[in-house]
């Protein structure tokens, strides 16, 4: 018999022991791991709400939330997040309950059910089957954002021969082509140690921000918390292998520093700095840099090069298909802001049909929470 419990964190190590004990048997995402989760976690939970299912005192699912309370109706729980802008800059995707392997969806709905007749649930980064038990478990529910991520498969490339420039469009052939011509001399260094990382990661950042700052956008390291968040990830991750920066440069100068995660088989592009030249047309630092990266992956035998969600062109320029996340609201039917929001949602529907809605209709905060920019 399955129990679900809701309670407190008293302990925050203790959880994750438990937490990395559940992932031998799972199927998870990096940002499902403890590495990810438990990062900077007493700071980021500062009103945690755990939910947990155990078989016969085993855990078999597990789900962090932190509780904002509000004035008027229910308390919000956030998946894997805290619910402010400041602390959820290092924005999260592939996100969902920690289940064991087989019984997702079971055990998703089980836990969910556990919270939604009590609470109003943000839940971002989702996948359509977490999507399908929200719907399931909640009175109601409110689909804020849809987005594609796009990916190469290298598995199914290294399969038909490993020619990854064979399988783009002329254009995109002709453009890396172009700009690998331009830098001539290319070199690809990893970072092997955590203070190597560290400093990587600063050198990103100012490349990054620079590239931001001149488009008058403020870029991620606005927030002095992402760059904190990072720097721990990095020295929980590094030393796991789940942490891979990558230095692309030629004759010296550098090209752009790539920030990807790398667990169970996808290497994930997470963030990224790139050294534009207005002057050379034909410099494609984004490109070369995945192109590269891309290639040390099929070295690497990994197996998926994830680009994570965003409309950006390189990436569908590189990526040869695409998967699906949802940013979702939930809550008790008696809940007024989900009563508001979907009778809103349904109005602004409505007025869509006749042609004179406006694109800022309706704004969620949650979007920006979870979406700072890329390079």
């Amino acid at each position: 018999m399955t129990v679900v419990r809701v309670s407190g964190v008293a302990d925050f190590a203790e959880l994750g022991c438990r937490w990395r004990d559940l992932e031998q048997r799972a199927a998870l995402s990096f940002f499902q791991s403890w590495t990810w989760v438990g990062c900077l976690a007493a700071e980021r939970f500062a009103d945690p709400v755990l939910v947990e299912a155990t078989d016969d005192g085993r855990t078999v699912a597990l789900a962090l939330f932190n509780r904002v309370r509000r004035l008027v109706g229910p308390a919000v729980l956030y998946l894997d997040e805290n619910g402010s802008a400041e602390l959820d800059c290092p924005y999260v995707e592939q996100n969902g309950v920690l289940t064991e392997a087989g019984r997702e969806a079971e055990l998703t709905e089980l836990c969910l059910r556990a919270v939604t007749g009590r609470y109003d649930l943000v839940l971002s980064g989702m996948d359509d089957s977490v999507l399908a038990a929200v719907g399931r478990s909640a009175g109601l529910m409110r689909v804020v954002r849809s987005q594609a991520a796009p990916f190469v498969d290298l598995a199914a490339l290294r399969a038909a021969g490993g020619d990854y420039l064979a399988g783009r469009s002329a254009n995109t052939r002709q453009q890396i082509r172009r700009s690998e011509r331009f830098y001539g001399s290319i070199v690809v260094e990893r970072a092997e140690s955590v203070a190597a990382g560290h400093a990587m990661l600063a050198e990103m950042a100012v490349l990054h921000q620079a590239a931001w700052t001149a488009r008058g956008r403020p870029g991620s390291f606005a927030r002095p918390f992402f760059g904190r968040f990072h720097r721990d990830l990095i020295a929980a991750g590094m030393p796991r292998g789940e942490v891979v920066l990558l230095k692309v440069s030629c004759h010296g100068a550098v090209i752009g520093i790539l920030y990807n995660f790398h667990f169970q088989g996808r290497m994930l592009a997470y963030q990224s700095g790139f050294a534009y030249r207005a002057t050379a047309p034909r410099a494609k630092p984004g490109l070369t840099c995945h192109y590269r990266a891309i290639q040390f992956a099929l070295d690497q035998e990994i197996e998926i090069y994830d680009f994570l969600v965003g409309e950006d062109r390189y990436k569908r320029s590189l990526a040869d298909g695409a998967y699906r996340q949802v940013w979702v609201e939930a809550g008790p039917l008696w809940s007024p802001i989900r009563l508001f929001r979907a009778g809103l949602a349904v109005a602004r529907r409505w007025v869509g049909k006749a042609g004179t809605v406006s694109e800022n209709f309706t704004v969620s905060s949650v979007i920006e929470i979870n979406r700072p920019p890329t390079n």
